[in-house]
C-alpha cells in the first residue's frame, strides 16, 4: 500500500517536536484512576486470552509501552516518527521499537495478543479509519484484545466487537470528552457475522 500522503506531516510535525513532548507527557502512573484502570483492564484481558505480544501503535517516547510491560504482558512500539523511535529506544533499552504505520503494520495475520491505540488515532483522516481498524482486525489473533482511546468510529464494520466504553467529561486534566473502547477479535465466525446486525456504537 502507498503511504497516505497525511502521514509525511504527522511524522515532520512529531519529530520536531519530540523532546519536548517526551519531557511534557505524563507517565501512565500520573493518569486519572480511570485511565490507569482502562490499561490495566486490557492487559488483564490479553493475559486471559492467550497472553501474545501487544503492539502499542503510536507509541511516542515509549512511556506507555513500558507501563503494559509492566503489568505483565509483551509490548513493543510502532510509530511514524523516527525522533520518537530514538527517544524510546533510549529511554527503555530492554523493549522493542520500531517505525512503521498503523495503516501498513508488518505483523503477520492473527499474530497478536493485543493493540493499543492511545490517543493515536486522531490524526487520521475520517476516510482512513476503516483501513485502519481492518489492519487492527488483521493481525490480531482471534480473541485478542483492542484498547482504542481518543475517538472511536466504525470498529463493529471493521469487524471487531466493543465490550466496553468509557466516557470521560472534560476537567482539568481532559480538556476535551474523550472516550476509551474495549473491543476485541471474535472468536468464532458466527460471532463476526451478528455485528453487521448491531447498530454502531456511540462515539
Amino acid at each position: 500500500m502507498t503511504e497516505p500522503s497525511y502521514l509525511a506531516a504527522v511524522r515532520e510535525s512529531y519529530d520536531t517536536v519530540a523532546d519536548d513532548y517526551a519531557a511534557l507527557v505524563k507517565s501512565p502512573s500520573e493518569l486519572d484512576p480511570l485511565s490507569r484502570s482502562m490499561l490495566t483492564a486490557f492487559a488483564e484481558l490479553v493475559r486471559a486470552s492467550d497472553g501474545g505480544p501487544v503492539a502499542d501503535v503510536g507509541c511516542g517516547p515509549g512511556k506507555v509501552t513500558a507501563h503494559l510491560a509492566g503489568l505483565g504482558v509483551s509490548p513493543f512500539g510502532i510509530d511514524v516518527s523516527p525522533k520518537m523511535i530514538e527517544l524510546a529506544r533510549s529511554a527503555y533499552p530492554d523493549l522493542r521499537f520500531s517505525v512503521g504505520s498503523m495503516t501498513a503494520l508488518k505483523i503477520a495475520d492473527d499474530a497478536l495478543g493485543g493493540i493499543l491505540a492511545y490517543y493515536s488515532t486522531h490524526h487520521t483522516p475520517p476516510e482512513l479509519l476503516p483501513v485502519v481498524f481492518a489492519e487492527f482486525h488483521r493481525a490480531l489473533a482471534p480473541g485478542g484484545q483492542l484498547l482504542l482511546v481518543g475517538h472511536a468510529e466504525l470498529l463493529n464494520q471493521a469487524g471487531l466487537t466493543v465490550t466496553a466504553q468509557l466516557v470521560q467529561e472534560p476537567d482539568e486534566e481532559l480538556h476535551g470528552k474523550t472516550a476509551s473502547f474495549l473491543a476485541h477479535k471474535p472468536t468464532t465466525a458466527a460471532e463476526e457475522a451478528s455485528l453487521t446486525s448491531q447498530p454502531p456504537e456511540m462515539s
